[in-house]
């Protein structure tokens, strides 16, 4: 049973983790360090995606020692999207904060995020300036957000990644969206309330290793812009009508390569073909991930199960 909005606290904390047991500590330590000054009733919910290493071991004497502090314990890794916005959901303050563990989502910021929540809005997201990173990273992130803005149904905010505070009426506004795998940062565009940001120098991680790589930023990329355009449905209509003048035009240069002896029309027309067969699949494989999200819906699969929740009211 939820706790009630009389003794529910101001301000939860949620931190999404996995393997980062050289951050655990501090993260909890830092947070708590700025919002104890600011907040007098706040909640830290750490949320563990499978952990392989002492995250858990760690978290778990966070809770013994500090009732504020709760964990979630995932039975799988259920991915960057299901994972954090699970956690979202099971905080009960008026107003969420959403941050990574690693110190990329810098708990400077919190009191500022705070102060303008107090003051009406309804939603404060930290945006990037920079971040070291390998030249095909930065390419594929600029290509993503360039998809996002030509296909996407709502423009999502460049260099925001969801650290942020929400206000609890946008969370609930959220959840009732029924999303099976929720493209967060999209969805608090989708929701149409206020949203502020703030620009910060996002640092590099505190200490451990990623968890990302390029296919699984790559299959988040693609998983937000599936679930979050049906503009893609429409797409490979317009794109098989060009590709009909394209093939066309390659039907011709073949004709008349046979006529003329000339071999290099007939390359061109192979090439032509082997692109449309890539256009192809391509459609295809992001048209099947919609289809699996509609099939998703269907089922009303959980977002995550639990193996074990610590320091919540009533196990609730």
């Amino acid at each position: 049973m939820r706790e009630t909005l009389r003794d529910a606290p101001e301000i939860s904390v949620v931190l999404a983790c996995r393997n980062e047991e050289d951050n655990a500590e501090a993260i909890a330590a830092a947070v708590i360090e700025k919002l104890e000054p600011i907040v007098e009733n706040f909640e830290l919910i750490f949320i563990d995606n499978e952990s392989q290493d002492r995250t858990v071991e760690i978290v778990r004497g966070l809770c013994a020692r500090d009732p504020r502090i709760r964990l979630i314990i995932n039975t799988r890794n259920f991915g960057q999207m299901r994972s954090p916005t699970y956690g979202i959901y099971q905080a009960t303050g008026r107003a969420v904060i959403s941050m990574c563990s690693d110190f990329q989502d810098t708990p400077d910021l919190l009191p500022e995020f705070v102060r303008r929540w107090r003051g009406g809005t309804d939603i404060v997201l930290g945006v990037r300036e920079s971040e070291k990173s390998g030249a095909i990273l930065t390419f594929m992130r600029g290509l993503s957000y360039r998809l996002q803005k030509r296909f996407g149904d709502y423009p999502i905010i460049p260099n925001a990644t969801g650290f942020g505070i929400y206000d609890r009426r946008v969370v609930e506004a959220i959840r009732s969206l029924n999303e099976p795998e929720p493209f967060f940062r999209g969805l608090l565009v989708e929701t149409g309330y206020a949203i502020e940001t703030i620009s910060f120098k996002r640092p590099p991680r505190a200490g451990g290793k990623s968890n990302n790589n390029f296919f699984t930023l790559l299959d988040f990329a693609l998983n937000g812009l599936a679930g979050s355009s049906k503009k893609l449905l429409r797409a490979p209509l317009y794109v098989a009508f060009f590709i009909a003048l394209l093939t066309l035009c390659c039907l011709l240069g073949a004709i008349v390569a046979a006529f003329t002896g000339r071999s290099w029309q007939l390359w061109l027309f192979a090439a032509m073909l082997e692109g449309q067969f890539g256009l192809l699949f391509l459609f295809m494989g992001l048209i099947g991930v919609q289809v699996a999200l509609v099939s998703e819906r269907t089922r009303n699969q959980p977002l995550v199960i639990e193996r074990e929740r610590i320091n919540f009211s009533n196990g609730a």
